[in-house]
């Protein structure tokens, strides 16, 4: 008998036409299966909602039907209890200071986080130092295993000689094996050196990978890698690992003593300089109101914006019609942005879009079309008309600054 694998015009035809009974069963891929660990894995390709279209290409069904699904809003949402992974008394400690950017763990600290689980094992736990009253309430589920949180008047602002007195004050209470700090602007490598530079310690910058003992991070520019013994103390670039996301770990708050205050601080925070949030590159900016063909009146949307303090963006079809320019285009084929809340108004949602939207934090849409696709990915959506509710949101931003300045007086 052959062994040559012969073709299937007929089967192969059935599976692009998504009309024909027997679609769904030439439909082969495996959803999931178990692990060499035990744990469930997903193939995302085979779990996305879709079909293969008559050309033979996997299009997107958002609304579930395709599957036997109900839509995506109406689906029942059930809570997953990811397993605990409790150290009651841990053989070590891997210390991480994450640069918690408006006090929430940003993706750069899950990526530090994930590669300190890695160097804890199954023995050692996560201690995260946090300064400031955070605002983030998933240390759990993020690897972290002590939690100490140093607050005061002392660590506000910029104060990087305080930061590294405290620092010491943990490395003198509980002697971590590890440090991992972010190689970040944000103040984690600045502050990483400070600390390398007063321990003692030669640091690897950069890092990206560390694996059997050896870590790997970026040298020459970027263009190659330089490869040494896991050092005490290591400054990670981001993806360094993957972030923790099947367990669940204790978070227990843990105390210090209070550690030395500088008494005579060679420097002086004046606080923040206000910047013009016009001039804010998208991919940096933390707030972004963002228009789309919805937008009837683009004076008012300017307005809002600068009322708001907002940075400016557009989708593509506001900017091919002339009312944005194309350096404020978001999207795959403009600029993926990262904000902490984007607001979008009269923006339908198309899939370009939605990409260049993916690491934003919070989403809020506006929009007349309940169904449109921005509103289904949106984490708060506004059904109504669009200058009517930009004029609303400048009367009452208005009117909170008002109180405020007569609270003040």
């Amino acid at each position: 008998m052959s062994d040559i694998v012969r073709r299937d015009p007929r089967a192969e035809w059935i599976a692009r036409n998504r009309l024909h009974p027997l679609h769904a069963a030439m439909q082969k891929s495996e959803a999931r299966w178990i692990g060499p660990n035990g744990l469930i894995r997903k193939n995302p390709h085979a779990l996305a909602a879709g079909f293969v279209g008559p050309s033979g290409l996997k299009r997107i069904d958002r609304s579930g039907a395709q599957q036997g699904g109900a839509p995506k809003r109406s689906a029942p949402r059930t809570a997953v209890r990811l397993p605990l992974h409790l150290v009651a008394q841990p053989s070590h400690l891997v210390a991480v200071v994450p640069d918690m950017v408006g006090g929430r763990l940003g993706s750069h600290d899950h990526d530090v986080l994930g590669l300190a689980r890695q160097l804890a094992g199954a023995t050692g736990a996560v201690l995260a130092v946090v300064f400031g009253q955070p605002r983030e309430d998933a240390f759990d589920t993020a690897g972290v295993d002590r939690l100490l949180v140093l607050d005061g008047d002392a660590y506000g602002g910029y104060c990087p000689e305080q930061r590294l007195l405290a620092l010491r004050a943990v490395e003198s209470g509980f002697a971590p094996r590890h440090w991992l700090l972010p190689d970040s602007r944000s103040g984690g490598g600045e502050l990483g050196r400070r600390l390398a530079a007063s321990l003692g310690e030669r640091p690897a910058t950069r890092v990206w990978q560390v694996r059997d003992g050896l870590c790997s991070g970026r040298a020459g520019a970027g263009r190659e890698d330089l490869v040494q013994p896991t050092p005490r103390l290591i400054l990670a670039a981001a993806e360094c690992a993957e972030p923790v996301s099947e367990t669940r770990h204790e978070a227990r708050r843990v105390e210090l003593p209070a550690p030395a205050i500088s008494h005579l601080p060679r420097m002086e925070d004046l606080g923040a300089v206000a910047v013009d949030p016009a001039q804010i590159p998208l991919a940096e900016a933390e707030f972004i109101l963002s228009g789309g063909n919805g937008v009837t009146d683009w004076d008012l949307f300017h307005r809002a914006a600068a009322t708001l303090g907002a940075t400016e963006g557009a989708s593509r079809v506001a900017v091919d019609d002339g009312h944005m320019p194309r350096a404020r285009q978001v999207g795959a084929t403009g600029t993926w942005v990262t904000a902490r809340v984007y607001l979008a108004v009269g923006i339908s949602g198309a899939i370009q879009h939605l990409q260049g939207i993916g690491g934003c934090d919070k989403v809020i849409a506006v929009n007349l079309d309940p169904g449109c696709d921005m509103i289904k990915r949106a984490d708060l959506a506004v059904v109504g008309d669009s200058a009517a509710i930009l004029q609303a949101l400048i009367e009452r931003v208005a009117a909170h600054r008002e109180g405020g300045r007569r609270d003040a007086a």
